[in-house]
């Protein structure tokens, strides 16, 4: 009797069989369907975080142009402030040498006792300097 109980509880496998087969069908529609939504969601986000990135480095760009403007100005009001200085300077040792002959003379008799052989042009009444004319007259009396 045993043995013809457990016949009887047998459970068919064709059901089961089939029922895997559906689900493995159905396992592989939803991937082919899905796959390709993926890859489309998947490329968007690619392209907003690129968006994103090429927003940032344009305002990087930007903020550092911006920089260099800023610097060049203020390098540049630094060259007229210096350039003001100098106008000044000249400005000042200008009027002190204005109609001061004698000590422009003690300067120039300052700088011949230095005892370096400097070759100084002396202007003449047009204003143009006699060049050279000792050496021409050394070398014409060795002669």
């Amino acid at each position: 009797m045993n043995y013809q109980n457990d016949e009887t509880k047998r459970i068919n496998p064709a059901p089961w069989v089939v029922l895997g087969i559906i689900g493995l069908v159905l396992l592989i529609a939803l991937g082919m369907w899905g796959c390709p939504k993926y890859n489309v969601w998947q490329k968007e986000l690619s392209g907003k975080a690129q968006l994103k990135e090429a927003e940032w480095n344009r305002q990087i760009t930007i903020t550092e142009a911006q920089a260099k403007e800023e610097a060049a100005k203020a390098l540049a009001g630094a060259e007229v402030e210096r350039a003001k200085g100098v106008a000044e300077a000249n400005k000042i040792i200008g009027k002190s040498l204005k109609d001061n002959e004698a000590y422009l003379r003690y300067l120039w008799i300052n700088g011949l006792h230095d005892g370096s052989s400097e070759v100084i042009y002396i202007p003449t009444e047009a204003n143009l300097p006699i060049l050279e004319s000792v050496r021409k007259l050394q070398s014409k009396a060795k002669k």
